[in-house]
Parts: C-alpha cells; structure tokens; sequence
C-alpha cells in the first residue's frame, strides 16, 4: 500500500534504487513487491529511462489500518480534540465518524476502546472553553495556492481595525491560539496576526513567489529591535519543561552549577513573558533585563495586596 501510494503522489517516475532506498529495502525485495502489484492488476508503468509509476487516475481500493496505525491515528485525533479551536474539535469529530465507517468490527471495536481511554492534555480538554479560532482552513488553502489574502484586523494594543494584505507563509499554532505569519504588503517586511482577531478573510487572484529569504525556523524565532534581550536562571529540576513551553528560542544556554541553568533569548511583550514566568515561583530567577524584573516585583506586589483585602 505504502509502495502504492508513493507511485501515486509521485511527480517523477521512480528508480528502484529510489524506492529501496526510501523503504530500507534491497532491490531484490522491490523487484518481489512489484511481481505482487503486477498480481493485484496494479497497472504499473515503467521505461528504461525514467523508471516506474502508475497509470494516471488510478484508484486504490480503501486504506486499511494496522492497530498501530489505528492507534497513532486515535492519538493525533486525540490532540486535536484538546485544542481550543471548535471548530477544529467539530473535524476531528468528524473524522473520527468517517474512519469507524470503513473499519471492521474488530478494529472499530479496538478504535472505541482507544477513544474512551486515550485523552491528550485533559486540563485543555476538559477544564478549558471552546472558541471560534480564526478561519485556518482558508488560510491554509491560500497557503497551498501562493496567493495573497485580504483582512480586517483588529489591534490587540487599541483595538483599532485596519485593512490588510499579506502574502502567507505559514500558519503556527501556540498553546492555545492560531497565527498566520506572512510578508505585509502595507509594511513591506515579515509580520505575524492572530487568526482570531482577522475577519472578512478573502484569498485574492494574486500569486506571489516564494522569498529567497524565507525561513521558517528564523521567521517564527525572529529576533529584530522590537525584542529584548532576556536572561534568566532556571533550576535544572524545571529546565525541560522550561525550554518545551517557552514561547522563544534559547539561543544561548550556560551551566553555571549543579542547580541552576543560565538561559538567554529574545521577546518582545515583557508583560506577557513575566505572567508566563511566574508559574516556575522560586526555580527561576530573572537577570536582565532591569524592566523585567521591576515588572516582577510589581507584579508580586499587587498579588500580595489581593491577598491582603
């Protein structure tokens, strides 16, 4: 099936070297496996130039699942269900229905085992409400099409509503919210928008071709003069769930002894980053720079002042 479907979604014709190469197998075996596609009236393709494929517009029976699969499929629905787009938990339920429909009685018996135990951050499946998180569909097809789109958006500084139009490069999601980041035609360079505060989205007729400066890792840490520079310790004990959760990229990480990490990287909302900061208490202390740690000891200031009334 995988041999299939690798023929199928090809644009090239492949060399049997390309598929052992790709399965890990010898040639030998590829020369076995396509005697067997040949039994099955797979209406393979070959010349002594190009190599192999599928007769175009061929169709494959329906995809049958091994248990694992099944399962790895069940955890990513599962994933998806624990998000707090609805709209995302509403197709994930869908799938979930279309999948048991072509199943089995044991698998779909299997399928509605793994349903009922297998639960992906219960804290953000059960314990948090479902919002509309912006339209990622239609990004994402403008996406796939390299075409521009169109938006109102609003501010989350003033609130105010401005037209946009960006080219969009990829669609990320953090924690809890989707964003597109794309190149801004009214500020000619790289920006980032929360899709829940874009409205009125339209793809327009416009192509646009990919940047030679495009990087996807470098865009989404992009470090510039609206960010500060950051340094904290952090106690050895919270470093992995630190450096997982953080919203940035550490660029710099120093041992500085058996208890403490010394840890640098860029952000540029101070509020934001002090709030997330106070959920590691005393395992982590803020070195610079000097605004964030004045924002920290206010913030404890006013904590303890509402606990005081």
């Amino acid at each position: 099936m995988k041999l299939i479907l690798m023929l199928q979604n090809s644009n090239n014709k492949l060399t049997v070297n390309d598929i052992a190469e790709k399965f890990n197998i010898s040639r030998r075996t590829v020369f076995r496996d396509f005697q067997a596609l040949s039994k099955m009236n797979v209406p393979v393709t070959w010349d002594k130039y190009s190599g192999y494929g599928i007769i175009r517009g061929y169709k494959i029976p329906p995809i049958m699942f091994t248990s694992k699969e099944l399962a790895t499929v069940m955890v990513g629905l599962s994933f998806v269900k624990s998000q707090i787009d609805e709209t995302l938990v509403e197709d994930a339920n869908g799938v979930e229905l279309k999948i048991k429909e072509v199943l089995p009685d044991e698998l779909k018996d299997f399928m509605e085992s793994l349903e009922e135990r297998t639960i992906v951050d219960p804290y953000m499946n059960y314990g948090l409400e479902k919002k509309h998180g912006g339209n990622w569909y239609l990004i994402s097809s403008a996406i796939s099409q390299s075409k521009s789109i169109t938006f109102q958006y609003r501010s989350l500084k003033d609130e105010k509503i401005t037209e946009r139009k960006i080219d969009p490069y990829l669609l990320v999601f953090y924690k809890d919210h989707w964003n597109v980041l794309g190149f801004s035609h009214l500020r000619d360079d790289w920006r980032n928008f929360l899709l829940d505060r874009m409205s009125d989205i339209g793809i327009t007729d416009q192509k646009f071709n990919l940047r030679d400066d495009f990087n996807a890792k470098a865009l989404i840490f992009k470090s510039d003069e609206s960010k500060h520079l950051i340094r904290v310790l952090i106690d050895r004990s919270h470093f992995k769930r630190f450096s997982a959760n953080l919203p940035a990229n550490i660029f710099k990480k120093e041992p500085l002894d058996s208890k403490f990490i010394k840890v640098s990287f860029y952000f540029d909302n101070l509020d934001y980053i002090n709030d997330w900061l106070l959920q590691f208490s005393n395992h982590v202390q803020v070195l610079d720079p000097v605004e964030l740690i004045e924002k920290r000891k206010t913030l404890l200031e006013v904590m303890f002042r509402c606990l005081d009334v």
